[in-house]
């Protein structure tokens, strides 16, 4: 993916809380798609090798989670985490990690990921097809800003995390600001 191209049209399936449902479990389907999420807004989105992993649910998932107030100071509409799971998994993961300002999307079948050049075999971890790490600043459906972990290719022995850390979107973000105020 670069800088200046646009997001691609995706339908992701989601599940979503609706109490008419009933039941012990009160969730229906809800497909969303590329612009419900990101037309006519300025976004973070995050993607990560999956749910309930140790570097996912450690750091990079919290850290966007705590740091929300400094993202909507900097002109940030709204955060994303995106992993190639389904939407089962990502509301779990997201309820257990007790998230309440970023959104999770599961991009189940990796369709969104391949569409941006991220998908990669994670084989070696019996992972199967996944996300490589990376960041995004998306803005109205337009990538600003690209923050891509090193390495990209098949069964990585490694899971690099750095590039696309809050710490480091909310670097860009800063100075980014400086700039425009300048």
């Amino acid at each position: 993916m670069q800088v200046g191209v646009k997001v691609p049209a995706v339908t992701f399936k989601t599940r979503v809380r609706d109490e008419a449902v009933g039941g012990p479990n009160p969730f229906r389907w809800q497909d969303m798609s590329s612009d419900d999420y990101f037309k006519g807004k300025r976004v973070v989105l995050f993607s990560l090798p999956g749910a309930f992993t140790p570097t996912c649910s450690t750091y990079q998932l919290p850290g966007f989670e705590e740091n929300f107030a400094k993202f909507q100071e900097l002109g940030i509409d709204g955060i994303y985490c995106m992993s190639v799971n389904d939407s089962f998994v990502m509301n779990k993961w997201a309820e257990s990690q007790d998230v309440k300002n970023v959104d999770v999307i599961p991009d189940g079948s990796g369709e969104f990921t391949r569409k941006v050049g991220m998908l990669v075999r994670k084989d070696n971890l019996g992972f199967g097809l996944r996300s490589w790490r990376y960041a995004a600043i998306i803005n109205d459906g337009i990538v600003e800003a690209w923050f891509e972990e090193p390495g990209l290719e098949d069964n990585h022995g490694e899971d690099p995390y750095g590039e696309s850390s809050p710490e480091n979107v909310l670097k860009y973000l800063e100075a980014a600001n400086v700039e425009t105020a300048a």
